[in-house]
């Protein structure tokens, strides 16, 4: 079992930044890769970006705006969004996904779940 803990959201003003951390515990972090979605209210979950077990892979839906990085000593996965607009609102979510896969960009390939964080981007 593994147990992912995400943190970092809040309510912030379009054009600011904001940096969302996942905390995991419970197996071994490197044999895990991790994946970033978001759900806003009526929509379908969707994939932001994911990152191999090592961090040597990231991988992105939309270039630009999403940094993706891993930090394997503390256990911790920290997604930046950068120039945040009011259709970045949802709830973010961080999911690990054993020995990672090529589809990295479906939610189903993801084992394990953290409980979300609300983002809200005020205009």
């Amino acid at each position: 079992q593994v147990q992912l803990v995400e943190s970092g959201g809040g309510l912030v003003q379009a054009g600011n930044s904001l940096r969302l951390s996942c905390a995991a515990s419970g197996r071994t972090f490197t044999n895990y890769a991790m994946g970033w979605f978001r759900q806003a209210p009526g929509k379908e979950r969707e994939f932001i970006a994911a990152i191999s077990r090592y961090g040597a892979n990231t991988y992105y839906a939309d270039s630009g705006r999403f940094t993706l990085s891993r930090d394997n000593a503390k256990n911790t996965v920290l997604l930046q969004i950068n120039n945040l607009k009011p259709e970045d609102t949802a709830v973010y979510y961080c999911a690990a996904d054993l020995y990672g896969s090529t589809r990295y960009d479906r939610a189903e390939e993801y084992e394990y779940w953290g409980q979300g964080t609300q983002v809200t981007v005020s205009s």
